[in-house]
């Protein structure tokens, strides 16, 4: 009973147990449902052949490292938008957002002019050769249709900064049910329609991210807001908030897209080392997107609730925030700590293919011990994306940028060595990895415990 007082005394109070999940629990469903997107497109595509399935690893991975500077820039409107709307100003709110708009609507060009850049680096690596032309293949489609999925992720941060996340939550649960529904149809070849495999997975992404704006503009564009938000009135350029978009953006972006290059290098390292080990690969950071996806949706809640306590001048109801994510997210990772290292075997094999290949069985120890490694850092992610979420929404973007892209950089020369060097296995170099990111989020914690973050003032 002592325990329990401990984990649910502040239940509802402000900053509560109860005011997180208002926030999160649709945030974590919206997360969750990204994730089964994701997920489903591997498993699909494991049905028709490794090469596809590690191609929209790959691919994804690297359409990701494209665009993440700008979604990371345009997500720190989730916590001005908080900031706006907790202190009372709800006009400046939706300016917020449309400075987010106008940011997310530039970068799609720029994307497009360094797709070609990327996609280059495929036929420098040991990779086969049917994996990157399916590669490439994937990710021409992602970038052509990207402009959908960043202005769905712009608009999902103001409805997450002023607290509507159920709006979030229903948009994403469309594209999850397109998407799903699409990836059997086109992968496979159903209704009549040939078989278009990772083809047909990337056009199904796009369509379920396309779904998603069409009813998170129908919502935006509403009558609630136009009354309480000033909506139509918001769409000018506004060089004072644009100013602090940036100013407090750019390290949150910078962050995404140097720790995605890391991730990138990284994986192809990983996939270099043969089939078999590529399939690990894969089928491993599948699981870790299913684990880690949840959590994203207590940070991303996190970070609009404390932008709109530290808005409001209640920098110890912020404090209470981040104490009962920490504690909604250790349960969370209690359960996939138990998963990962109970039944890994069992999460491996939902991925074999149609007829069973000497590659799978090969890959199935390695990926085997890789979730079982996996399971070492769950607990320590989960603490650690709440005090993320805290220091950001606080406006203390600067510092996490710095070490996070430190400790991704340093995955890099280890794993090299470890690979290249000195030979060793692709599930020590995981290990390594996996050490590293303890160090991390040991230095995180330090961060968030000196409290420097409660006494930064963003719109004031």
């Amino acid at each position: 009973m002592i325990v329990l007082k401990r984990l649910f005394g502040d239940f509802n109070k402000a900053g509560g147990i109860k005011d997180l999940l208002a926030i999160a629990f649709p945030m974590m469903i919206s997360t969750a449902c990204d994730g089964v997107m994701t997920f489903t497109d591997r498993l699909f595509l494991a049905r028709v052949g490794s090469e596809q399935m590690n191609a929209a690893l790959g691919g994804g991975v690297s359409y990701q490292m494209l665009i993440f500077f700008f979604v990371g820039l345009t997500g720190y409107s989730t916590a001005l938008v908080a900031q706006y709307y907790g202190a009372g100003k709800w006009s400046n709110s939706s300016k917020a957002a449309f400075q987010a708009i106008l940011v997310t609507i530039a970068a799609w060009p720029v994307i497009l002019i360094l797709k070609p850049l990327v996609a280059s680096f495929y036929y420098k690596m040991d990779l086969s050769a049917g994996q990157v032309a399916y590669q490439v293949q994937y990710l021409n489609i992602l970038v052509w249709g990207g402009l959908f999925g960043m202005l769905r992720q712009t608009l999902g941060c103001y409805f997450t900064g002023i607290g509507k996340t159920k709006v979030v939550m229903v948009a994403t649960l469309a594209a999850m049910i397109l998407n799903v529904v699409l990836d059997y149809i086109l992968i496979f070849g159903k209704l009549g329609l040939p078989a278009m495999g990772v083809k047909g997975a990337a056009l199904a992404t796009v369509s379920g991210g396309f779904a998603a704006l069409v009813i998170l503009l129908f919502v935006y564009f509403g009558r609630f807001n136009r009354a309480n938000f000033n909506v139509m009135k918001s769409f000018h350029f506004d060089w004072r908030i644009m100013k602090k978009l940036l100013h407090f953006g750019y390290p949150a972006g910078l962050e995404m897209l140097l720790n995605f290059m890391a991730f990138f290098f990284m994986t192809m390292m990983l996939q270099s080392q043969g089939e078999s080990e590529a399939t690990a690969t894969t089928i491993m950071f599948n699981w870790d997107l299913v684990s880690y996806i949840p959590l994203l949706g207590v940070e991303i809640a996190v970070t609009s609730l404390v932008g709109r306590y530290m808005g409001a001048g209640r920098p110890q109801v912020a404090h209470r925030t981040a104490i009962s994510a920490i504690k909604t997210g250790i349960i969370y990772s209690l359960i996939i700590f138990a998963l990962f290292l109970s039944i890994p075997e069992v999460l491996v094999r939902l991925f074999h293919p149609a007829i069973s290949t000497k590659v799978f069985e090969d890959a199935v120890p390695i990926a085997k011990l890789m979730i079982q490694i996996a399971s070492l850092y769950v607990l320590a992610q989960a603490i650690a994306v709440a005090m993320i979420g805290t220091l950001r929404g606080a406006g203390d973007t600067f510092y996490t940028m710095v070490i996070s892209v430190l400790a991704n950089w340093m995955f890099i020369p280890l794993l090299y060595l470890s690979l290249y060097v000195f030979k060793m296995s692709v599930p020590f170099g995981w290990l390594i990895i996996t050490l590293v990111y303890l160090v991390f989020c040991y230095f995180i914690y330090r961060r968030f415990s000196t409290g420097k973050w409660k006494k930064i003032q963003i719109i004031r």
